[in-house]
């Protein structure tokens, strides 16, 4: 079954030039031009990716993104594509849950890479896949990590502490449950950003303390406590609470 691909983009030239590039590599392609219809296909009707941008007539990216992330059920990968750089563009559209973040104008190469990387993070994340290596395979018991009051489901896709839920982005959920599957083991950042992105991920080099900082911000910050800890110069590490 061809893998699914929504392209929301309302310059109807450049959706129309991705769509015949994606259609090339062998996707399948549906097109909205603006956020409504966007949000109206990708609710009533399944997509492997989202390719996203965030300026729009009827409703911006973020709000459809942000719409998206409050249904039931699984969210498909997202990647921002838009015009607009500034540093806090990127970090509120990874934060409302995107995958990835390409500006315009971009070499299609480029764009068919970050594609790839999103759907095999996605494919590792949703098939609960055995065939990892031992970071992937310490978990505990039916998929559930637990650490104080945290509880991350993996099955579910859920994080509560204390009862609260957490939302968490795709990457922000792998990368906690990277670090609960490997208690007390420091890992690197070559390794977090192995295990989250893949190895062919072409992004900001510093993605990883990126995330840490979302899950501190979203977890330790909110809850007063201290989950997650820097070892310097070498990674980061969740401790067995004494």
């Amino acid at each position: 079954m061809s893998t699914r691909i929504l392209v929301v983009e309302d310059e109807e030239k450049l959706a129309r030039f991705i769509e015949l590039e994606l259609k090339h590599e062998g996707y399948e392609v549906s097109k909205a031009y603006d956020g409504r219809t966007a949000l109206e296909m990708a609710e009533s009707d399944r997509y492997d990716l989202i390719l996203l941008d965030i300026m729009l007539p009827g409703l911006n990216g973020l709000e459809v993104l942000r719409r998206l992330n409050m249904e039931e059920g699984r969210v498909p990968p997202v990647i921002l594509v838009t015009a607009r750089d500034a540093v806090m563009d990127k970090v509120s559209g990874l934060d409302a849950g995107a995958v990835d973040y390409i500006t315009k104008p971009f070499a299609i190469e480029e764009l068919l890479a970050r594609i790839r990387v999103a759907l095999k993070l996605y494919n590792r994340t949703d098939t609960n896949s055995a065939s990892g290596t031992a970071v992937d395979e310490a978990g505990e018991q039916e998929g559930v990590y637990t650490w104080n009051k945290l509880i991350l489901n993996e099955l579910k896709h859920t994080v509560t502490y204390d009862g609260h839920e957490i939302s968490l982005t795709n990457r922000e959920f792998l990368m906690l449950k990277t670090l609960l599957a490997n208690k007390d083991i420091v890992l690197s950042r070559d390794t977090l950003l192995e295990k989250v992105c893949g190895y062919d991920y072409i992004g900001e080099t510093n993605v990883v303390d990126v995330y840490i900082r979302f899950l501190r911000s979203k977890i330790d910050e909110v809850f007063g406590i201290k989950m997650i800890q820097t070892v310097r110069g070498v990674g980061y590490v969740i401790k067995t609470e004494s």
